[in-house]
This record gives structure tokens, sequence and C-alpha cells, in this order.
């Protein structure tokens, strides 16, 4: 019977091994899949803290893509207020979402973000995405735009020249009562859209082409 016990023991113990190098071995596979769909669109992966080259006081203002969703839907805007830099020891980027643009409910249910740059050649994707509503219509199809998707299921748009993936952290809408001059009353006085929720993500990826 003691025999027969360890026998048992043995052979559960070499399958369960067998299990787990099986499925570590998937996941390398399934990694490395995922980084050739990106390779193949000509990205190549970048560490932002030591290859992000622009100016972070600037960077902004020459309007990104701030995208939001999955597989089944997403949207995108332009954006032109944000911030990148440290915050709890990790590597992070906030960007600002006001009440009633269409991409607020994507951003509040999905986990993941990603934030797009383009080349001038493309300058027609941010004005269009900046004054066009994803309610009326599929903008990156009218633009004819190719959407892909990161590991984690974010969607990007393959003719970006950087894409920065983002795992939201913290998102709180600006709070009135905590204005501290006239710089916010100001902007939302007449401000249809609605106060602006504020996204801090961290960044866990990006790729540049």
């Amino acid at each position: 019977m003691e025999t027969t016990f360890v026998s048992h023991l043995i052979i559960f113990t070499i399958k369960k091994s067998l299990i787990i190098k099986t499925l570590v071995a998937f996941a390398i596979t399934f990694s490395s899949l995922v980084a050739t769909a990106q390779e193949q669109y000509g990205f190549e992966k970048i560490d932002v803290s030591k290859d992000f080259n622009d100016n972070g006081f600037q960077w902004f203002r020459k309007s990104e893509l701030l995208a939001a969703g999955d597989k089944t839907k997403h949207n995108a805007m332009t954006i032109g207020w944000g911030g990148i830099g440290v915050l709890w020891g990790r590597t992070a980027l906030t960007v600002y979402v006001a009440e009633k643009r269409y991409t607020k409910q994507f951003m509040d249910k999905a986990q993941y973000f990603t934030v797009m740059a383009f080349g001038p050649e493309n300058q027609k994707v941010l004005n269009y995405m900046g004054t066009k509503s994803g309610r009326d219509g599929d903008k990156a199809a009218a633009l004819g735009l190719h959407t892909a998707y990161t590991q984690n299921g974010t969607p990007y748009y393959t003719e970006a020249t950087l894409v920065i993936e983002c795992k939201t952290m913290y998102a709180a809408p600006f709070d009135p009562k905590y204005y501290e001059n006239e710089v916010p009353e100001r902007q939302y006085k007449n401000f249809p859209a609605g106060v602006h929720t504020m996204y801090i993500g961290e960044v866990v990826g990006a790729w540049r082409r």
C-alpha cells in the first residue's frame, strides 16, 4: 500500500511539473507572438524613462490621441492636456477627459488606455478626432485608420508614430471646492463639456516607429 501511494505521488508530481512547464512555454510563445504582431507594423519597444526625448512641457501642446476600450468597441479623441513624470515610484502619464466626452465612458470602464503621437502628414487625424464625436459614427473607419491591440487588449492605430500604453492607477473629477484661484473657475464657467476627470496611468508599454 505504501509503495503504491509513493508511486502515485511521484506520477502526480511529474504530471504537475509537465503542466507547469507547458504553461510557461505557452506564455513565452504568446508574448513572442504579441511582440511580433506589433513589430510587423514597424514598431519597436522602447523604455520611455530612457528613450522619450520630447519636452514634457510642450509634448501635449502639439496634441496627441487618447484611446480606450476593447476589441468589441473603443473610441479615441484628441487631447491637448496631459502630464508625464513619476508618481508613487512609477513612470506615470496623466490625461484629462471632460464629463460629456464620448471617450469618458470607455476610460471609466477600461483598465488600460493608450496615448498616441502622429507625424505631420497625419495632422488630419488629430483635427478630425478633435472635432467629431464617436457617438455619430466610427471615426477610425472614417479616417481609414487600422486598429490593433496590445497584449492587454488596448486599442491603438498602426498609423501612429508613438504608442504609450498605461494602466489607470487613479481617476477622479476636479472638485470646485478645491479651486485655489480663478483659472479653473474661468475654464468651466462657459464650458459645455463639463468638468474634467483626471486619469493617472502607470506606463506599462511604449512603442515607436
